[in-house]
């Protein structure tokens, strides 16, 4: 069984959406799920705001990470690139703000420009995102995005392991 999949419908005991735009191999996609896994966290990986979408439609989430570079498309598929497909993330942000049960999410700002990363970070927070970390370069970046998982766990969930009564 891979990281990222999981033996029943509901998933792992804490389910993490984890999407990542994927134009470049980047570490910390890798690493964030090999440090979590030990605590009990599934990571379920997402390249595109579709894939997301049926990641959602499959099983609870109860933590996003939304990287706000995220194309809407599958990166296969026989779309044409727009610049429109790049808004996945915002409308991931949308689409997990609007469940029943919104999970608490962190938003991966895009660095294209500083106004572009404050329209980002405008755009993050009105859906509900906890917080936006600039995207992770160093291993020092990865610790940062942990603690930071870490205090929107704490926030979100006051201390209680938010996998412990799942949804059929």
């Amino acid at each position: 069984m891979g990281m990222g999949e999981s033996s029943a419908r509901g998933g792992g005991r804490m389910n993490l959406l984890l999407s990542h735009a994927g134009w470049e191999d980047e570490a910390w996609v890798d690493r964030l799920p090999r440090l979590l896994a030990p605590m009990g966290v599934v990571s379920h990986r997402a390249g595109s705001g579709e894939e997301a979408s049926r990641v959602i439609r499959s099983l609870e989430i109860h933590l996003a990470i939304v990287d706000l570079a995220l194309p809407l498309a599958e990166p296969e598929s026989e779309t044409p690139r727009a610049p429109e497909l790049a808004e996945g993330g915002t409308r991931l942000l949308e689409l997990l703000a609007r469940l029943p049960a919104p999970p608490p999410m962190v938003a991966v700002a895009r660095h294209r420009t500083s106004r572009g990363d404050a329209r980002d970070m405008s755009e993050a927070l009105r859906w509900g995102a906890f917080a936006v970390v600039n995207r992770p370069q160093r291993l020092a970046d990865v610790e940062l995005v942990l603690d930071v998982i870490k205090r929107c766990l704490e926030r979100h969930y006051r201390g209680r392991w938010p996998g412990r009564g799942t949804k059929e």
